[in-house]
């Protein structure tokens, strides 16, 4: 009995030795192999696993146990989202003499399933409303398709918004069903809707006890009785932002509140805003000095919703201040009538130059993209160039004109905090004559055009101006009519109004036409808010042939939270003696 004695104990020691080795061991790291090209499988694996949680603690045999195998499953399930139903996933969990683990999930995804039937439809009237049939034929995944659990989803969704976006309250399913055949890896698809009737849009009822009756409805641009689209209320809750009366804008449609023939009221509840905006600041500039800068907004004078500005900015040799009242002009579109004042005074070393001007105008939205303003400008303006030589005073030229001006802004981007596709561009034109000191005729445009690239926040921004000014009497007209170059958002690494033509290389005294260019890259790291920038400027300013500049510099960049900040330095290539200017920049590039 002996021998079988020693044989019995010898394999029980046997049986029990892995179970020894394996009694305790600490996770280490997870490896997911076989899906190194399909890196969002993979990490939706990785995510799935509640290994996850164990790793750097010291595991127990029974526990290990069950994160292995409970590993296995979750990997399995992490797929099927994209399709794979028939993963094979083999689990390893090596460990070195200190007992640390490593473990190893092998993946093999195997074959996709495909779409095999394939019923998507929508019943009732919306099966006959256009933009739903062609949500319908583009409704993926389609018979083919791997079918893929976040694309079927958002699909699914898209439409089932599309219902209600387009007055469809009732719509519900009919049939929501998708079944998969794991031996077929075969995935059939039946979503069928009942989109009901389709409402129209009710009174339209606003809720505030300030503004006088009759002033916000005019921001209604649809008819009572046509038919409902939530991108009616979209186009008012905008109009509403804009006004910045409200601190609170909620806009409802009622549809339980409908009456027999389909007509969902609209409920629209608003919060006033505090009256006044106070504005404070200081300020440096090279050329103008130190200075303050002070500003004061009423956003609603009267119940008339009229608003009422103040401007003002002193520093040492630059001064300007700006009264505007507006009133609103919402007959035909969104926009204002207004009255403003302004004055503004120089003395720099590149000008000497003070004037008051007078501006009536009425702006609109065209659409969200376009903004056009017409104004009538009354400018007085005083300059000089020149001393008298005999008694050292200054000699002073002055101008009176009278011009109209048309303004055109189109902005189409996909942030308008910070763009990173898209383009914006701005034409103005101006006019002056009859009874005047000089008559011309001057036309400006200047767009900015926004690219992003990769899949960060990287972009590639291209900016360019062209002016031209039309006008026997040059000289004649205000320097503050005439173009000049220089600056942060024209030539970076010369000084505002230095490039150009030039008064015994004194004074800037303003050119007939304008062009400048811009190409600048902006690298931001990782998914951080910091970025720096490498930029090339180049233009003049010139009456007869251009003459032109470059400017390259480096930048800093910052996306706030209130937009972008810009911090610039730059230096002119013209001039082997020229200085580095500093710019410090704020908001949006349009």
């Amino acid at each position: 009995m002996r021998p079988f004695l020693r044989l019995g104990t010898l394999a029980l020691v046997l049986l029990l030795l892995p179970c020894a080795a394996a009694a305790r061991g600490t996770i280490q790291k997870v490896e997911i192999r076989g899906l190194e090209k399909d890196e969002p499988l993979a990490q939706n694996v990785r995510q799935a696993l509640t290994l996850n949680q164990a790793l750097g603690k010291a595991q127990g045999e029974s526990r290990l146990e069950y994160l292995l195998i409970r590993a296995e499953k979750e990997a399995r399930q992490a797929l099927e989202p994209f399709g794979y139903y028939s993963a094979v996933v083999r689990v390893e969990a090596p460990r070195d003499e200190q007992d640390r683990i490593t473990v190893i999930l092998h993946v093999d995804k195997g074959e996709p399933v495909r779409v095999r039937d394939w019923h998507v439809e929508i019943v009732g009237p919306g099966g006959e409303d256009r933009y739903l049939q062609e949500d319908l034929e583009a409704f993926r995944p389609r018979p083919g398709d791997v079918f893929d659990h976040e694309t079927y989803e958002t699909n699914k969704d898209g439409i089932t918004h599309r219902l209600a976006e387009r007055g469809y309250f009732d719509a519900d399913f009919m049939e929501r069903e998708v079944r998969v055949t794991r031996a077929d890896n075969a995935a059939d698809i039946a979503l069928v809707w009942d989109s009901g009737f389709r409402y129209d849009m009710g009174p339209t009822t606003f809720h505030q006890d300030y503004f006088r009756p009759g002033l916000l409805e005019k921001l209604v641009r649809w008819e009572e009785g046509s038919y409902f689209h939530q991108g009616k209320l979209d186009r008012l809750r905008e109009s509403l932002v804009k006004l910045d009366y409200f601190s609170v804008i909620d806009i409802q449609p009622l549809p339980d509140e409908a009456d027999d023939d389909y007509r969902v009221p609209i409920d629209v509840r608003l919060t006033l805003a505090r009256r006044n905006i106070y504005t404070a600041g200081l300020s440096y500039g090279t050329e103008s000095g130190a200075g303050v800068r002070l500003g004061l907004e009423r956003r609603y004078v009267n119940n008339r919703g009229h608003k009422l500005n103040y401007d003002l900015e002193w520093a040492q040799k630059r001064k300007s201040g700006l009264v505007q009242y507006r009133i609103p002009a919402f007959a035909w579109l969104d926009g204002w009538y207004a009255v403003a004042a302004s004055a503004y005074d120089e003395q720099t070393d590149y000008i000497d130059l003070r004037n008051v001007k007078l501006t009536g105008s009425r702006s609109g939205e065209l659409d969200w993209r376009w903004t056009l303003i017409a104004s009538l400008n009354a400018l007085r303006e005083r300059w000089s160039y020149d001393m008298d030589r005999a008694t050292g005073e200054r000699l002073y030229a002055y101008s009176t004109l009278l011009y109209p001006e048309l303004s055109a802004t189109y902005v189409d981007v996909d942030d308008r905090l910070f763009p990173r596709r898209g383009f914006s561009a701005t034409a103005t034109l101006r006019a002056g004559g009859g009874g005047s000191d000089s008559g011309f005729a001057q036309l400006w445009t200047g767009g900015t055009w926004f690219h992003g690239l990769g899949e960060g926040a990287d972009r590639l921004i291209v900016r360019g101006e062209a002016g031209t000014t039309w006008t026997n009497a040059l000289m004649d007209m205000p320097p503050s009519l005439r173009f000049f170059a220089g600056g942060d958002r024209s030539i970076r690494g010369y000084a505002w109004r230095e490039v150009g033509p030039r008064v015994r290389d004194d004074f800037a005294k303003g050119a007939r036409h304008v062009i400048t260019g811009s190409v600048e890259y902006e690298r931001y790291f990782g998914d951080g808010p910091w970025g720096g920038a490498v930029f090339v400027d180049a233009g003049d300013a010139f009456d007869d042939t251009p003459d032109i500049h470059v400017g390259v510099g480096l930048g800093v960049r910052w996306r706030s939270p209130v937009g972008p900040v810009r911090i610039d330095i730059a230096r002119g290539l013209d001039h082997p003696d020229s200085q580095f200017q500093i710019y410090l920049s704020l908001g949006a590039q349009f």
